[in-house]
């Protein structure tokens, strides 16, 4: 079996996910997909914390939780496909790579509810838990890359310039045709930063 990796870049209510592998010493890209992270997708599911500021406590607890379950879900359903999908195909879908936002670590519920930059960092957040739960339920060993970090990261790990890995992502993803934006292409690095 052949190993693989998955990048993603998380968004509120979706994520730009891509399959990633090395052959014969070549980078390649075998997948490349936007997978939803709520069923609904609207502003009350894809801003949950948005949504929640104007509920009571406990119902906005228990709102919150459920969108972060349904993530959760919605991302092990894809993952797990396409761990089958690829198997198939003689590849091991064995290795996840998850882009951080730059952000301290959240206080507790109540308070992020008062505060509105909090709101819009535990939105994100949400979404890169549902996708890290799911990387487990599926055994993906899971490296989590601050996204300001990945470019040094990359340039050092590949002894490459940031600006010719940047092209490089750009160049492979050009069979897949658009949409090829810093979302794929970010996703590409990481993942196969996760190879090693």
């Amino acid at each position: 079996m052949k190993k693989a990796a998955v990048g993603f870049r998380v968004h509120s209510g979706w994520c730009a996910a891509v399959v990633v592998t090395v052959e014969r010493g070549e980078w390649a890209v075998l997948r490349r997909e936007r997978v939803r992270l709520v069923k609904t997708f609207s502003y009350t599911f894809r801003q949950p914390y948005h949504t929640a500021e104007k509920m009571e406590l406990q119902e906005a607890g228990e709102f919150v939780a459920g969108v972060r379950a349904e993530a959760e879900d919605l991302a092990y359903a894809w993952l797990h496909a396409t761990q089958i999908e690829l198997k198939k195909l003689r590849w091991n879908l064995e290795r996840g790579a998850l882009l951080l936002a730059s952000g301290r670590a959240l206080p507790e519920f109540a308070k992020i509810l008062q505060s509105h930059a909090l709101i819009h960092t535990a939105d994100g957040e949400l979404f890169r838990e549902g996708i890290g739960g799911a990387c487990g339920r599926c055994g993906l060993r899971l490296t989590a890359i601050r996204e300001r970090e990945l470019l040094e990261r990359s340039a050092k790990a590949f002894s490459m310039k940031s600006a010719t890995l940047l092209r490089r992502a750009a160049e492979i993803g050009r069979e897949f045709g658009a949409p090829w934006t810093q979302d794929e292409k970010f996703a590409t690095l990481a993942a196969w930063l996760a190879l090693g």
